[in-house]
């Protein structure tokens, strides 16, 4: 089942919460912060053994003081105005997050609007990849979340998913 969600993704528990993290893994501001916070130093810590991340790739930690049990850190694309290969380096970070939870045995996963902060990808464009990345997979879990955190982007993700969006595979 997939749905949209307004709310603050450190708060949902379940198995797996996606961070729109940075490639040191070591926190920073938006969501990648929040998470950081909620679950405490020893995400950190245990992030510093990771070795980074690159960019369109994802990486899993525990949740620590989260509800959810997993973290899966994924860096998305800078926004170079989408000739920079961006919309492929979006569409990997949800590849590789759904892959990373597969392999984990993640049933229900939610993910940020990445790269749509600090980023600056816009968030028409990056919604578009989002929603199709998530229909791809979405048979696969019992529970697939775009969690929201503003009304506008609730709007942007409700009207791609009821309009059927067909955007290209990725």
């Amino acid at each position: 089942m997939l749905k949209v969600l307004q709310d603050d993704i450190t708060t949902l528990k379940i198995d797996a919460i996606v961070n729109a993290a940075n490639n040191s893994l070591l926190g920073g501001g938006g969501v990648d912060g929040a998470i950081h916070k909620a679950a405490g130093p020893e995400l950190l810590e245990f992030n510093k053994t990771l070795g980074g991340c690159e960019t369109g790739t994802a990486k899993i930690s525990p949740g620590f003081k989260l509800p959810a049990k997993w973290i899966i850190n994924t860096v998305g694309p800078v926004w170079q105005g989408g000739d920079a290969g961006e919309p492929e380096l979006l569409a990997q970070c949800y590849q590789h997050s759904f892959e990373l939870a597969l392999e984990n045995q993640i049933k229900t996963i939610a993910f940020p609007a990445i790269s749509t902060g600090v980023y600056g990808y816009p968030k028409q464009a990056a919604a578009v990849v989002a929603v199709q990345q998530l229909k791809n997979y979405e048979h696969r879990f019992e529970e697939v979340i775009a969690c929201c955190f503003s009304e506008v982007d609730v709007e942007i993700y409700e009207r791609l998913l009821g309009s059927g969006i067909q955007a290209a595979v990725i």
